[in-house]
């Protein structure tokens, strides 16, 4: 399965939307692009695999692996970039402005669940990530 994560920078936070074939699954939210600074910036554009992960903080949520020059790249709950990720990416069902979503919890729960039905038949999952394009924009 791949996963598509289309961003949007802006100076005081990132915003995505996640997709799966072409079905919206929900918004993303990072810190902004700040030269892929380890804890200062979200993670550079690219084709990731994402694995499992269980920590006693965050419990199951998933890790990009090999991003270059990073480490412990995760995809946890959060609705606030730059008080709650140091380069992470959080799932939210809205976005309010750049970095700040709400309803993380709920739409983090939704994006587990289809992960890890894939994972679960030992399939691997990927995330690419891009600029958004225009089709989104009127």
């Amino acid at each position: 399965m791949e996963l598509l994560l289309e961003r949007e920078y802006h100076s005081s936070g990132t915003n995505g939307i996640l997709s799966c074939e072409e079905r919206f699954l929900c918004f993303t939210i990072e810190l902004p692009w700040r030269g892929n600074v380890r804890l200062k910036s979200c993670i550079p554009e690219g084709l990731y695999q994402l694995v499992l992960r269980f920590s006693e903080r965050h419990r199951y949520h998933l890790q990009v692996k090999d991003v270059p020059d990073r480490s412990l790249i995760l995809i946890h709950k959060a609705n606030n970039a730059l008080k709650e990720l140091q380069g992470c990416i959080a799932p939210v069902n809205e976005l309010l402005s750049p970095g700040i979503g709400k309803q993380s919890f709920a739409a983090f729960k939704s994006l587990m669940e289809r992960v890890r039905s894939c994972m679960d038949k030992r399939e691997q999952v990927w995330l690419r990530i891009k600029r958004l394009s225009n089709r989104y924009h009127s």
